[in-house]
């Protein structure tokens, strides 16, 4: 288990098409589920959810996205569709993070999307840490409510992203970060 300051300095997303298996055990998702569920949640809401896309799922959720697509696109080519239908194939597990509100006199819809976002930060920190390269992704199909309706999600419910979880195939390469100086500033 690597440092946690030296991990949080050294995190990098990983490409789903430079993942490969096995993904996770039982016990590594239900830990990674467990640290995504422990973020700052103001009210104690749960303003969030999570489907886990694993083997055929996966496959079967490529189809959903796939056929809105080719419905949405009549003219698309035939490999447009097939890319579609494999968005979430990449990686041996996709974990989608679902975001939703509750209504609340003291917590504004705002701070209940961050916490699903702190979740999914959190899912992705685990699973690095865990040894696994870790990926979150939107894309259309995180928006579009014929996918979202397909994957199960409810009307109120949105989809804050998909992270790709899997062995690194290899080292990721660092992208530029914003210097200090640039972005902090003191009142």
């Amino acid at each position: 288990m690597p440092d946690a300051i030296e991990l949080l300095k050294t995190r990098r997303s990983v490409k789903p098409r430079e993942m490969t298996g096995p993904g996770p055990s039982p016990a590594e998702l239900e830990t990674i589920l467990t640290i995504g569920a422990r973020v700052p949640d103001h009210g104690k809401l749960a303003p969030w959810r999570f489907i886990i896309f694993e083997g055929d799922a996966r496959e079967r959720a490529g189809e959903v996205i796939a056929k809105v697509f080719a419905r949405k696109n009549p003219g698309a080519p035939a490999a447009d569709i097939e890319t579609e239908r494999k968005r979430l194939t990449d990686a041996p597990l996709v974990i989608g993070i679902v975001s939703f509100t509750k209504p609340h006199p003291k917590v504004p819809a705002w701070e209940q999307e961050l916490s699903a976002g702190a979740s999914a930060m959190n899912i992705v920190t685990a699973a690095t840490a865990l040894g696994y390269g870790a990926c979150w992704l939107t894309g259309w199909f995180s928006f579009d409510r014929d996918v979202l309706d397909g994957l199960g999600l409810k009307a109120d419910e949105k989809l804050a992203g998909f992270i790709h979880v899997g062995k690194p195939t290899k080292p990721s390469e660092d992208r530029p970060r914003p210097f200090l100086s640039e972005i902090v500033t003191r009142f």
